[in-house]
């Protein structure tokens, strides 16, 4: 596979982010029919933050008393949480009484993560499935140690759901002389075969809405429709020799619907956009009512302008909770914090949130 130039890169990203721009490169998943997805109304929801960014020891018992669902970790002497710029998730879901648990997202440093995992009960052998949202090394970091060490634990044969393009070769264009002195910096690339030689998990590539364990639903792939939810500048992707604009077609979030509360929404970067996100779950469940948004909202950098208006669309959706992290960054938590203070949680990692009917 030839390498690219750097005039053959900005010549291609520029005419890709022209296109973009214009509107006629979105290739989110076709338009579905409300309600498509008939997600089950789930008796329990139960949402443990492995890691994130941020963590404060001394949150624990800061919860104002209307968030007595979420369970914050608190160390003791000889204990230590681990976070990271990474993110992954350990959820379970309650349907007619019984438990369903999956993974999805697995972080970046093996000991950091797994020693989390221990000092929150995460147990590997009850899991029913694994689910990666994107191939950014931030997220699927950690997945071929979590298996090669954990053999003995996991189901083989377990399902691995991912949606396309995850196993794509990534990049990010940084200013000429940071890192790369053309501006071109390798994000690295999951490999596909890496994982199956390991002869443990089933890989399903997915792009509509589908079920990863009962009561839980990946979005598949993600309706393009706001005006300023295009996607980073800076991103990009290797399709063959060609080096292209990064939108992500097939980066998955999840959604579920918890009996008498409404959706709860769950992204982890939401490249797609976190407003569209949470539309598109809306209309493949045929639900309207919000419950919750959580996650990394992909909005560190972005202008002004563009968190502003992503904060008044999620706030004029008037979800119970909001709940950014990871990659939404400061000045657009700050903001939510600002324009939906009775809704606003600061997550950190070792959080648990249990939503129930």
């Amino acid at each position: 596979m030839k390498e690219i130039n750097r005039r053959e890169f900005l010549k291609t990203s520029a005419a890709a982010a022209a296109v973009v721009m214009a509107g006629n490169a979105l290739k989110g998943g076709k338009a579905m029919a409300s309600g498509s997805a008939n997600i089950p109304e789930v008796e329990k929801l139960k949402v443990t933050v492995i890691t994130d960014n941020y963590y404060d020891c001394l949150r624990w018992n800061l919860n104002p008393p209307d968030f007595s669902f979420v369970k914050r970790y608190m160390i003791l002497p000889g204990t230590s949480l681990h976070s990271e710029h990474g993110l992954a998730y350990h959820i379970e879901t309650v349907l007619n009484g019984k438990t369903h648990a999956f993974m999805f997202d697995y972080g970046l440093d093996y000991h950091g993560v797994s020693k989390n995992m221990e000092l929150l009960d995460i147990d590997l052998r009850k899991l029913e499935a694994l689910g990666l949202s994107h191939g950014h090394f931030d997220h699927y970091e950690n997945l071929n140690s979590i298996l090669r060490h954990n053999r003995t634990k996991l189901k083989k044969g377990i399902p691995l759901y991912v949606g396309e393009e995850a196993f794509a070769h990534r990049f990010v264009n940084l200013p000429a002389g940071r890192y790369d002195p053309s501006g071109l910096n390798d994000l690295g690339q999951l490999k596909r075969q890496e994982i199956e030689a390991l002869d443990l998990v089933r890989v399903v590539e997915v792009k509509e809405p589908t079920p990863i364990v009962p009561g839980a639903y990946l979005t598949g792939n993600i309706d393009r429709a706001t005006e300023y939810e295009k996607g980073s500048p800076i991103l990009f992707v290797k399709r063959g020799d060609k080096m292209e604009l990064d939108i992500f077609p097939g980066e998955q979030s999840l959604v579920f619907n918890v009996k008498g509360k409404g959706l709860v929404v769950i992204s982890s970067c939401a490249h797609a956009g976190i407003v569209n996100t949470v539309r598109h779950a809306q209309k493949i469940v045929g639900v309207e009512k919000v419950h919750a948004v959580i996650g990394g909202f992909h909005l560190i950098g972005a202008p002004m302008p563009k968190i502003q208006s992503t904060v008044a669309d999620i706030k004029a959706m008037n979800p119970d909770y909001i709940v950014p992290m990871h990659c939404s960054g400061w000045e657009a938590v700050a903001t939510f914090a600002k324009e939906m203070p009775q809704q606003f949680i600061i997550n950190t990692a070792g959080t648990r949130y249990i939503f129930s009917a």
